[in-house]
């Protein structure tokens, strides 16, 4: 059988991260009483009045071939939303739709990176990045991300790692797995060094509406500076509580997106009218459910805090957003992998810290997007695990 360097370059970089949640989901499936705490899914339903906006749609006909670039309805309510959040005047051309963040990104990093250019991206790093970077030839560059700066990545961490093979700067602010989010003081560091080494900078910004009280977002998309070399990717999915609609965008220069547009048509030509329809909706009115969404997982955080610091050798980073906490176990003697599989027959499913790069084998994370009666439930196991391995080291 021949295969192309493609599934080379990819192998080992699919579903084989989440090894752990595919065990407790089929485990969970066979009737086992386990609290899965693996994947970050918004913890309300999609709001009524989106499906009920999808759905008319549908019942109306709008259910034939798009266009490729997106719904002239929906790119110019994205054009709007970012014109007013960014200060900046976007227009529709600014503007390429797609079904969901992970498509856009893919597409835009084809637009950016290929064989024989690197991509510096911060370590660690959400599980499909690794193999978006790879998928375009180009190489991964890792860039730590230190606990000590509250895992923000730092413009002199880039700068000690840029190549003449370097093409672009991967964002995620703010961050998954570490919910950490950059401040403007650390973009406007990240920009100047994208001038004055002519990178691209790409910003995933999908838990952007998820930012907890006394923190703050800040967008390289608004420094006018940065206003020809930054793409943004985002969707509905977080904030919106709409992860199985997969829509979602990219914005950056007209130019950019005009270029790429081919590349994008290739693989799909324009996103479902009818999701478009209900995208529009959702862009145009905000979200009704973000603000309780945020508010829930930081009170979850704390709690989680709270608990594993007075009552287990186990530490919590406190996220500043977003849909998860992280959790280093190395208080108990154990590397993330092993806790997780371990913990997992103790009926808690969490994600080895090892899948968002080697920077995280002693830590785990933990989503914070399940109700309260089950975290409650999570957390006592978690607590008693943690003593008897406390216990078993003695």
């Amino acid at each position: 059988m021949r295969l192309t360097a493609i599934t080379e370059r990819l192998a080992g970089l699919g579903g084989g991260k989440w090894e752990v949640h595919l065990k407790a989901r089929a485990m969970v499936e066979a009737g086992a009483d386990l609290v899965e705490m693996t994947i970050g899914e918004p913890d309300v339903p999609t709001p009524p009045e989106l499906c009920d906006a999808a759905a008319l749609a549908l019942q109306s006909g709008r259910t034939g071939y798009s266009n490729g670039r997106g719904e002239a309805g929906l790119c110019a309510a994205l054009a709007e939303s970012y014109s007013k959040s960014c200060g900046r005047h976007y227009l529709p051309e600014n503007i390429l739709c797609f079904p969901g963040t992970q498509t856009a990104l893919y597409t835009v990093m084809q637009g950016v990176a290929e064989a024989g250019s690197e991509v510096l991206v911060g370590d660690p790093m959400y599980a499909t990045y690794e193999g978006v970077i790879r998928a375009s030839g180009a190489e991964p560059v890792p860039v730590p991300l230190r606990p000590e700066n509250g895992f923000r990545l730092q413009a002199e961490d880039i700068a000690a790692r840029i190549t003449p093979r370097s093409r672009a700067i991967l964002l995620t602010t703010p961050h998954n797995p570490t919910g950490a989010i950059l401040t403007a003081e650390d973009v406007r560091k990240i920009g100047e060094l994208a001038i004055k080494h002519d990178l691209w900078i790409i910003s995933d910004e999908v838990y952007e509406h998820l930012v907890f009280e006394g923190a703050e977002f800040v967008s390289p998309l608004s420094d006018p500076d940065l206003a020809d070399r930054v793409i943004a990717v985002s969707s509905i999915s977080k904030s919106h509580a709409a992860p199985g609609f997969r829509s979602g965008w990219c914005v950056g220069p007209a130019a950019f997106c005009t270029a790429l547009l081919p590349v994008s048509e290739t693989m799909l030509f324009g996103n479902q009218p009818f999701i478009a329809d209900m995208t529009e909706k959702a862009v145009r009115d905000g979200s009704s459910v973000a603000a309780g969404m945020a508010s829930r997982f930081a009170a979850r955080a704390r709690v989680l805090e709270r608990r594993l610091h007075s009552e287990t050798p186990l530490t919590v980073h406190q996220p500043d957003a977003g849909m998860f906490a992280l959790v280093n176990v190395s208080g108990i003697g154990k590397d993330g992998d092993t806790y997780a599989w371990d913990l997992l027959e103790h009926g808690v499913s969490v994600m080895p810290g090892s899948a968002f790069g080697e920077s995280l084998k002693d830590w785990v994370r933990v989503a914070l997007t399940i109700d309260d009666r089950q975290f409650a439930t999570a957390l006592d196991r978690i607590v008693a695990h943690a003593n008897l391995s406390k216990r078993n080291v003695a």
